[in-house]
């Protein structure tokens, strides 16, 4: 999809921002009453890490100028990353964004973004299976913290050409969770089993890889609506709650 770039509704004066989720192979933006204001193909980002930020920075730039015009005073910005991302790659990525202007920068794990954006029926643990381009993650969440989580430096780009099986990463995938589910005391895993696991992510909308998946675990899958796109719409969520209540609308603290 091509890229679009829009003014943000609303009077002078009212708190705007966007949703930035910058993945291995693409890059997308979601703003409040403009929807998803880019999706484009990644810059360097090796694994889900961010190699060079020139590229995302020319991006930025254009999408704050639409979005916070000639001043970027009493903006926010909800920053998606991955789950296990580690520190250093969590505050390059908050330096990048920082360098526009935004009052404020408040990240969130991609989990928590698609768990938002699917609205997990019922209530108790929510088992995330992401199948991104470069990195597979799968997330156990109680009461919408993440309780636990791993992580594979392997996804889409690393199956066979068109007509391939994709049974490596359908084993390795099934290790994750069963490797949490025998990490786990507390029955949290074999609950969320249960209720049907979330896939989220571009590997989603492979059947050939879900449905092997499924079979594996000998679980329901639930798949995410427009899963490519689930994490910056559920960060686009968390982003209106706290545009409605400024200092009110941080997602839950991780308590890994």
């Amino acid at each position: 999809m091509g890229t679009a770039h829009q003014a943000l509704p609303g009077p002078a004066g009212t708190v705007r921002g966007f949703a930035l989720d910058i993945g291995s192979s693409r890059t997308r933006v979601w703003a409040p009453g403009a929807g998803v204001l880019a999706d484009v193909p990644s810059g360097p980002v090796r694994r889900g890490r961010v190699t060079d930020d020139t590229p995302h920075q020319h991006l930025l730039r254009k999408v704050a100028a639409a979005a916070f015009g000639d001043s970027a005073r009493d903006t926010v910005v909800m920053l998606c990353h991955p789950v296990l991302a580690d520190l250093e790659h969590r505050e390059a990525a908050r330096r990048m964004v920082r360098a526009l202007g935004p009052t404020r920068v408040v990240s969130v794990d991609s989990a928590r973004a698609a768990a938002a954006y699917a609205g997990p029926p019922g209530g108790g643990p929510l088992l995330v299976v992401d199948l991104g381009a470069g990195l597979t993650e799968v997330t156990l969440l109680v009461d919408g913290s993440v309780q636990d989580a791993r992580l594979a430096e392997v996804g889409l780009d690393d199956l066979p050409e068109e007509g391939g099986s994709p049974l490596a990463l359908v084993h390795t995938t099934a290790d994750m969770v069963m490797d949490l589910w025998r990490s786990d005391p507390t029955g949290a895993v074999r609950g969320a089993l249960r209720r049907g696991v979330l896939v989220t992510g571009g590997g989603a909308l492979r059947l050939d890889l879900t449905s092997r998946l499924a079979l594996r675990l000998g679980v329901r899958l639930r798949l995410a609506n427009d899963p490519a796109t689930s994490s910056v719409r559920g960060a686009g969520l968390l982003l209106s709650s706290a545009l409605r209540h400024p200092g009110a609308g941080r997602p839950p603290a991780r308590t890994r």
